[in-house]
């Protein structure tokens, strides 16, 4: 559901919730179930975040939008550095947003055949465990990636898998 990255970087797939305020709260969750349509849960896997201030109702249809001053606030009584999370097509593979408080890091290329974006994967060093909130970003490296091109030939040999026949 989350991981937590040498105590300072909070990874989830999608974003935060107005009824999550530390991260013992997650912890607590009941995750021995299908996510439900609403509720904490709910809002970790689709919340996103958002350039306006506050709480709003996700444009998805399933979690919330959080801004800036939410990140701060969450961070900050936690002792995170920066939140990691996945849920959003951006087109270069990674994005950061908060004053680098969040990033997206988007591992589809060529998402659905037809959005023409990177994906990326973001490693961090071995070293993150003694940076500071200035100098976190220097241990961490996005590698971007295109789609594999495609194979035009993949489709027209047919074959029927041998426990039909």
């Amino acid at each position: 559901m989350t991981a937590l990255v040498a105590d300072r970087i909070f990874c989830l797939h999608g974003g935060l919730s107005p009824s999550i305020d530390t991260l013992d709260h997650a912890r607590d969750l009941d995750r021995v179930q299908e996510v439900p349509h609403e509720g904490p849960m709910c809002d970790l896997v689709w919340s996103d975040p958002d350039d306006r201030c506050g709480w709003g109702i996700s444009p998805r249809g399933a979690g919330y939008t959080f801004g800036q001053d939410i990140t701060e606030q969450f961070t900050h009584i936690n002792g995170l550095h920066f939140i990691a999370r996945a849920h959003q097509l951006v087109m270069d593979g990674y994005q950061w947003q908060h004053n680098k408080s969040v990033v997206t890091v988007f591992s589809a290329p060529n998402y659905c055949y037809r959005c023409g974006n990177q994906a990326a994967i973001m490693e961090v060093d071995d070293t993150v465990e003694t940076a500071s909130r200035e100098e976190i970003h220097d241990h961490c490296k996005f590698s971007q990636f295109d789609p594999a091109p495609r194979d035009e030939q993949w489709h027209k040999s047919p074959r029927t898998p041998d426990y039909f026949l």
